[in-house]
């Protein structure tokens, strides 16, 4: 079993706030890498919908080397990048802001730079991938093209102390999120899904949290985040945190933090996933029906076929097609950072 951090503290609680202050954070379990092989973490916490971090899940990378802030103010100081939907700055201005950054006074967060598009060259310095971080369903050939995508829509994330993910959420579609830290260290706080009537869901976007500060919170404004319980940890370089689909979470940089996130899209996750892209109100109940039923039969295709993989490896290897349309592991698709993929991210 992994080893658990010991009693947590909501951090920045001033004497101030100590009527705020809500109960004391559950630890995220923490698990080495070396003790937990890839099907123990789909069995363990992907299909059980439990978070996890990962202790060294990665070591390889040439970023834990090279990434640092003025790394990128050096080699990419010119380059505009996307630190929100609609606002971008120059690297270099970008990096200034973020290694000035303090609590008193927070520079910008980046969280919507997609690398295979914006920054490709960055790529190599992230192989070998992250097994844990595997896509899944995403590589497969067979997905919508709007969803097949082999690097799990790979961003890349930065900012300093006192910054912050602007909103605590859920990610959409019911993906699965996890996030690698590679330079620096970042806090998360998670709530379950459990928890969500306590989480002021947004009547607009409900996977959005009306609450803007959940460490402390302001119990005065959103008195029932009393009957949430929180989870805490703390990510270093090298590490990984398995974010599950429904989980409300948000991050802060406790220093200078570079890391990086994908989705995954895995059995676990695969019927919310197709109720919530299907959703639309602009489509008919029919369209909408058709759909479902492409998407039920394409579902139980893949499962099929990983389940092939997982029960009979010998025989799946020798048929080949089972590994090809529905890779179930790192091992079996190419590396997605070995070339630019010919992927965009979706605008409508």
């Amino acid at each position: 079993m992994g080893q658990m951090e010991g009693p947590l503290q909501w951090a920045s609680i001033t004497p101030e706030q100590n009527s705020n202050r809500p109960v004391d954070a559950l630890p995220v379990e923490r698990v080495p890498a070396s003790q937990l092989p890839y099907a123990d973490f789909l069995r363990r916490y992907v299909r059980a919908n439990r978070p996890v971090l990962i202790e060294g899940a990665v070591t390889q990378w040439a970023a834990l080397k090279t990434w640092t802030p003025e790394h990128f103010k050096t080699h990419y100081g010119d380059h505009e990048v996307a630190i929100s939907y609609s606002k971008t700055m120059r690297m270099a201005d970008f990096v200034d802001a973020v290694l000035a950054s303090t609590p008193s006074n927070p520079g910008p967060y980046m969280y919507r730079l997609f690398l295979h598009e914006q920054l490709p060259e960055l790529l190599p310095d992230l192989i070998p991938q992250n097994v844990y971080g595997y896509p899944r369903r995403h590589v497969s050939p067979l997905m919508p093209e709007r969803w097949r995508r082999p690097d799990g829509f790979l961003k890349l994330l930065m900012g300093g102390p006192g910054s912050k993910f602007p909103i605590m959420h859920f990610d959409a579609e019911n993906a699965h999120a996890q996030i690698t830290e590679i330079y620096g260290d970042k806090e998360f706080v998670l709530f379950s899904p459990e928890d969500t009537p306590y989480m002021y869901p947004s009547p607009v976007r409900p996977n959005l949290s009306l609450v803007d500060q959940p460490y402390p919170p302001n119990l005065e404004k959103f008195p029932l985040l009393s009957e949430a319980r929180p989870w805490r940890t703390v990510l270093h370089p090298g590490d990984m945190i398995f974010v599950p689909s429904g989980w409300w979470h948000t991050a802060r940089p406790l220093t200078p933090s570079i890391s990086v996130c994908t989705a995954i899209l895995d059995e676990s996750n695969w019927n919310g996933f197709c109720q919530e892209i299907t959703a639309s109100a602009a489509q008919t109940p029919a369209r909408r029906a058709l759909k479902l039923g492409y998407l039920g039969l394409l579902g139980n295709t893949l499962k099929a076929m990983e389940s092939l993989q997982e029960q009979t490896p010998a025989l799946a290897k020798a048929l080949a097609f089972p590994q090809k349309l529905a890779p179930a592991t790192a091992q079996n698709t190419p590396e997605p950072s070995a070339n630019r993929l010919k992927i965009r991210i979706p605008t409508d």
